[in-house]
């Protein structure tokens, strides 16, 4: 459907003298469009999991050389950036409180809420999630719907290296406050993850809940609860602590979602 747009990108990927085509800026420029329409994404779900566009990356990448630095004024304040803003929030049904900011080729779906907040270019953002105070949207992550980024949340961004994944959030997700996920970890539908998890591609998430540890790599698992945890690892200097995340429990199936959301948080007392 967007081969030509992809071979266009490739080739300025591979040759940038041919940045300074007409044609091939206006073609960056419709994938950036694109982009912010949600028509397009840098990755997507496929019946085989999920599926990076690394060309669409390369073409996020090919938009910042080619834009001129500029400056914004927005009443009394000012920016000076090469990206415009995001605009038309109340034709997109979408809650913006100030501070919020999204750039331009972010994706904002109906009836997202904005606290004061950031979504970086090439992120998408799932219908009706609140991205809390302070919650930060990296470049190109993915964000279900209905998902809740807590206050102080912190989703990494990623261009570079471009066979890299972005940082994928299923539907239904819960994210508590000061809860770090970068390097593309993956979680699945309806996590919750308690206050100050931190997860990186070399953080172990361990499953307690049965008589022996399961380890998990770089995504956790359907409905699971997790907390922040420590683990003994050994080094030339002695035994220290390091962190890791702990897999307590499992949200219920059976009922509600909203439920049970709730009882999960109050059955195993997780901070939020």
């Amino acid at each position: 459907m967007y081969e030509n747009l992809k071979q266009s990108i490739e080739a300025a990927w591979e040759d940038r003298n041919l940045l300074k085509s007409a044609d091939v800026q206006s073609n960056i420029n419709e994938v950036i469009e694109l982009l912010d329409k949600g028509t397009l994404r840098t990755a997507e779900p496929t019946e085989n999991g999920w599926q990076v566009n690394e060309w669409v990356k390369k073409a996020v990448i090919l938009y910042f050389p080619i834009r001129k630095m500029e400056t914004i004024e927005v009443g009394p304040f000012e920016f000076h950036d090469k990206m415009a803003l995001k605009t038309n929030y109340a034709e997109l049904g979408v809650r913006v409180v100030p501070h919020a900011i999204a750039r331009y080729g972010a994706f904002i779906a109906r009836d997202v809420v904005m606290m004061p907040s950031y979504v970086n270019i090439g992120a998408y953002v799932g219908q009706g999630t609140m991205v809390d105070t302070w919650a930060t949207v990296g470049s190109c992550a993915q964000i279900g719907k209905h998902v809740h980024l807590s206050g102080g949340v912190g989703i990494g961004g990623v261009l570079e290296p471009i066979q890299a994944a972005p940082v994928i959030i299923e539907d239904n997700c819960f994210i508590g406050s000061r809860c770090i996920v970068v390097e593309g970890v993956r979680l699945e539908k309806e996590v919750v993850l308690g206050a100050n998890v931190v997860l990186t591609k070399s953080t172990k998430i361990i499953d307690v809940t049965g008589d022996q540890p399961v380890e998990y790599d770089g995504y956790v698992p359907a409905r699971s609860v997790v907390i922040p945890g420590t683990r003994t690892k050994k080094f030339p200097a002695g035994e220290y602590q390091v962190p890791c995340a702990l897999i307590i429990g499992k949200r219920k199936a059976s009922t509600d979602l909203k439920t049970s959301l709730n009882d999960a948080l109050r059955e195993y007392d997780v901070a939020v």
